[in-house]
């Protein structure tokens, strides 16, 4: 008999190993501590997942814990409210660890149409007694025999085909204040629906962030011929299509790219689309100075890189271990003829360079609630103040950042928030106090950017949505100085 820490990812949770309990898959062991990890803040899932003690897992273990990962973070309302349901108890009496495993198996009851519900049972009654939570197997047992799967599954219905007690399932996976944040607002960038109710589009937000966001990838410098990368991903069994806007962009339709030469080769990156695009709107030109003031973990500060071609690029960040990130995704992927000068700063602080930029992309630290299929936790992290509190330091980075513009130079401000708070209003309230810079309107970024034309709004700002575009969403406000 031992005590051996679950996986390896250096948590306090311990599994008790006795010849007299059953095995638990290895899947399974690994999304509950996954889930505990995210559940006490530690990290993101996706981070987790990518970890060799995940990623090391037989291809089918993998991949459900991967599934009963996402899809607990995204339906976590629902499973709640289920579970309370048939517990016939608040979810604040239970242990942390009998919450996960029970948000687990009623997950794989209602959601896995190919896992037998005796297996999620069974499994998640072995599970509690080696997390050492035996006194509550028999809880565990009776709450998920009672779980039934529902009349059909959520995850394959579409939006407009949902019934009303399926519409409520689907308000039950955001948390009511950020959607009802989202329901009082007017929202741009609305076609080819603006004339519905804005309730009816933070319903279609919420259904946007319990799907399986696609897989994009971006083409570097290092594949020449695209139809041959194609073909050589083909040949891996990944099937890709062309992406929507973003002319460097493949999106994945089958087969999983982990594993792939192309990507251990550094010939794709993983981006979204609109991460790709909001990097293009910089279009730095060969021999300017650039700087990426928010740029770890790198993937962008590697696309500017590419486009810059020859000049000198600075990326910066406050965070010297997701520095230490971009410089090995960077170490392949900087052109000879480019400069990369990395420095560890505070944005929010007066910046330390004599020199003035000719381009610079500040993609602050944000909500992230244009991302939240990707990053399902967020729903659960955010608190309403945390808006706020966030539009006051990105109004500082940006005030910061405009300070070493030069005359004539660029600024993309961006987020991954759908929030005004962290958008136009941050960029509208520092402009009104700095004289000399101005939004491009929308028609001169539609003329300098005719492919992504419709992402404009009549601001000139620059919109994402993933209920409208299949991809991240993202906001960005091109900002010129002018001369003299």
């Amino acid at each position: 008999m031992e005590d051996v820490s679950i996986g390896c990812l250096n948590s306090p949770f311990t599994i008790h190993h006795s010849p007299f309990l059953m095995p638990v898959s290895a899947a399974r062991i690994a999304a509950f501590e996954v889930l505990r990890r995210v559940d006490l803040g530690r990290s993101y899932a996706v981070e987790l997942l990518q970890r060799r003690e995940v990623s090391g897992l037989k291809e089918a273990d993998r991949r459900l814990a991967t599934e009963l990962v996402m899809g607990v973070l995204r339906w976590r309302g629902e499973l709640d409210f289920q579970i309370e349901r048939l517990s016939q108890r608040s979810l604040k009496r239970l242990d942390p660890e009998v919450a996960a495993i029970l948000r687990m198996g009623v997950y794989q009851i209602r959601f896995l149409t190919k896992v037998p519900k005796a297996a999620a049972v069974n499994e998640a009654v072995e599970l509690c007694k080696a997390a050492r939570k035996r006194s509550t197997a028999g809880l565990v047992n009776a709450v998920l025999r009672k779980c039934s799967p529902p009349a059909r599954p959520l995850t394959t219905t579409p939006f407009d085909g949902l019934t009303a007690g399926e519409r409520d399932s689907l308000r039950r996976t955001v948390p009511a204040w950020l959607l009802e944040r989202w329901a009082g607002r007017t929202w741009p960038m609305g076609k080819p629906r603006e004339s519905e109710p804005a309730a009816e589009m933070a319903l279609r937000l919420a259904w946007a962030s319990v799907q399986v966001p696609r897989v994009t990838l971006r083409i570097t410098g290092k594949s020449a011929n695209l139809e041959q990368l194609r073909r050589d991903l083909a040949g891996e069994g990944i099937s890709t299509q062309l992406g929507v806007s973003a002319p460097q962009a493949l999106v994945v339709e089958s087969g999983s790219i982990l594993g792939s030469k192309a990507l251990r080769e550094g010939r794709v990156v993983i981006q979204d689309e609109g991460s790709q695009l909001v990097a293009e709107l910089l279009a730095p030109q060969a021999g300017q100075k650039v700087l990426d003031l928010c740029a770890a973990p790198g993937i962008k500060t590697g696309q500017l890189t590419q486009a810059l071609g020859k000049g000198t690029l600075v990326a910066c960040d406050v965070s010297g271990v997701r520095l230490r990130t971009l410089v090995k995704l960077l170490a392949s992927q900087v052109p000879p003829e480019v400069g990369l000068h990395i420095v560890r700063l505070d944005a929010t602080r007066p910046l330390p360079f004599r020199a003035l930029f000719d381009r610079i992309l500040l993609d602050v630290p944000c909500s992230g609630t244009g991302t939240l299929a990707r990053n399902p936790e967020i729903k659960w992290r955010l608190q309403a103040e945390d808006i706020g509190r966030l539009g006051g330091t990105q109004t500082n980075m940006l005030e910061r950042a405009l300070e070493v513009l030069a005359p004539g130079g660029r600024l993309v401000y961006a987020t991954c928030s759908l929030e005004p708070e962290e958008n136009q209003e941050v960029v509208e309230k520092v402009l009104a106090g700095a004289g000399g810079f101005r939004v491009l309107t929308r028609a001169e970024l539609a003329s300098e950017f005719p492919w992504v034309k419709d992402l404009f709004d009549a601001q000139g700002y620059f919109r994402t949505r993933p209920d409208l575009h299949g991809m991240d969403g993202f906001f960005a406000a091109v900002i010129h100085r002018e001369i003299g």
